[in-house]
């Protein structure tokens, strides 16, 4: 028996297929592109979602003869988007993705409303997905006239896999929709956002059986038609699973296109004023808290494009020891910002520069802006009383050992870094597959990796990061400042 865990990431999708025993069998990727048609606009046609699904399957099933016994499915997917579903099945426009802030107002509005922060456990933050449907109801009234259903990504995939409307808890907590402790729709919030219960999906565990695999794809895939599909998880609640972060204080970073330091929680602890995120878990009767920065490898994949080169070229030329903190600095917000400061509008910057700035002193900047950042997190963590202290180490970031030298001094905790293997969404989708087909408890699956390395902080320059990280803090209010003037506004 094997199992199909999917990761559809921003960029791509990673699809991994897993034995019964939970040994990795083999990993297939598609790549794709999002559309950036104006400033703060991020959107992707959900057709290339399914397109590299089918492509994905397609190479595993050639590689890998253990796919034909393929058993259960289970998807995680990048949160908040919006997928606009019609009364026939089909998508009405491109999905609003995660990182995208055009309904900034709407999600002003929503947050003020009585009791949203208080039932939806957090900020509504513009990414989130109630406030993209009041921005579609208000520019897009034909668009918005017509949705029978919306559907976040990994809930279309699990659409398209099983023909049903399903959503898991994790992912459905990003909408603003969600009773967070009561882990259902709200009536309330749906209202605040003028939705209607109707119009969302069935709501099952992610652990739990959310349908079976269409007998048309599972034709075309070869299979049996008697594949289980697992409620799945949101991108970070499935790296969770992934990693073994199911009790309460298990804590990861997550070191991808956006940064994530998050920690599993028994019970529903919200601290919507720290811009903490509190959502539902992939399992039941747990929950998680995370801070988030929006551009993390990001920023670096940024850097490098301008540069001509790739980011592992410029995280290499640093070598491995760990340098003071540079001249340069760099505020990390190329997309805006939420945790802590939960601002659509505000950019990034470098200040500091010089006629002797080269490519090494930016990429520096960059990597130590990213560790402030994360910081930042890390200090709204602490103002609600948690402190962590050892941190597992994922994400393509992660493969960097100068940047965890970086953050593990500027975090002042240790990364743990796992031994070779898969310990991301995909895995944790698996996982959440086999779940879901066999019954197993979570504490039988969800178990933590080997560590390979520890990376303790680099005492000797840690003072200095310290201090550095004040000058970055505090050049906050400044750019915000100096932005806000030049675009005329207050």
């Amino acid at each position: 028996m094997s199992y199909l865990g999917i990761d559809l990431g921003t960029s791509g999708l990673r699809a991994l297929l897993l034995s019964e025993d939970g040994a990795v069998i083999g990993v297939a990727e598609q790549s794709y592109t999002s559309q950036h048609a104006r400033p703060g606009w991020s959107e992707q046609d959900p057709a290339q979602w399914t397109d590299a699904l089918d492509a994905a399957a397609s190479d595993l099933r050639s590689r890998f003869p253990a796919f034909a016994d393929l058993k259960g499915i289970g998807v995680a997917g990048h949160m908040h988007g919006a997928t606009l579903i019609d009364p026939a099945g089909t998508v009405i426009r491109p999905c609003i993705l995660w990182n995208d802030t055009r309904s900034h107002a709407e999600a002003k509005y929503l947050d003020q409303c009585d009791h949203v922060r208080a039932m939806s456990c957090n900020i509504v933050f513009p990414g989130f997905t109630a406030p993209k449907l009041l921005w579609v109801k208000r520019h897009e009234p034909e668009n918005f006239a017509r949705v029978a259903k919306v559907l976040l990504p990994a809930a279309f995939l699990g659409f398209y896999l099983t023909g049903d409307f399903v959503a898991d808890m994790s992912d459905s907590a990003g909408t603003s929709w969600l009773d967070v402790r009561a882990r259902d729709w709200s009536p309330e919030l749906l209202a605040a956002g003028d939705m209607r219960a109707d119009q969302m999906p069935r709501l099952v565990e992610g652990s739990h059986a959310a349908g079976t695999l269409r007998p048309e794809i599972a034709k075309r895939w070869g299979v049996g038609e008697d594949v289980t599909v697992a409620g799945g998880a949101g991108d970070n609640a499935a790296a969770a699973c992934g990693i073994g972060a199911l009790n309460d204080g298990d804590a990861f970073l997550s070191l991808g296109t956006s940064g994530v330091l998050l920690a599993a929680r028994d019970t529903c602890r919200p601290a919507p004023a720290s811009a903490l995120h509190t959502f539902c878990h992939a399992v039941p009767d747990r929950w998680y808290q995370m801070g988030v920065m929006l551009s993390a490898t990001d920023s670096l994949n940024w850097l490098a494009s301008i540069t001509g080169s790739s980011a592992p070229a410029l995280t290499q030329a640093l070598g491995d020891d760990l340098c003071p903190p540079g001249g340069t600095m760099f505020l990390p917000y190329l997309s805006g910002e939420r945790t802590p400061h939960n601002d659509a509008d505000i950019r990034g910057s470098f200040t500091g520069l010089a006629v002797g700035t080269d490519v090494a002193d930016l990429t520096r900047a960059v990597l130590e802006g990213v560790a402030f950042g994360l910081r930042d997190s890390l200090e709204a963590f602490e103002a609600t009383g948690t402190e962590l202290t050892r941190l597992i180490a994922i994400g393509g970031g992660a493969q960097s050992t100068y940047w965890l030298k970086l953050i593990a001094t500027v975090l002042n905790v240790t990364l743990e870094r796992p031994r070779d293997g898969e310990f991301g969404a995909a895995m944790g989708a698996a996982r959440l597959a086999v779940m879901a087909r066999t019954g197993a408890a979570s504490e039988d699956v969800l178990v933590k990796p080997e560590i390979s390395e520890a990376i303790a902080p680099v005492q000797d320059v840690k003072d200095q990061f310290d201090a550095a990280y004040e000058t970055f803090k505090a050049a906050y209010p400044k750019i915000k400042s100096a932005q806000s003037a030049n675009r005329g506004t207050t």
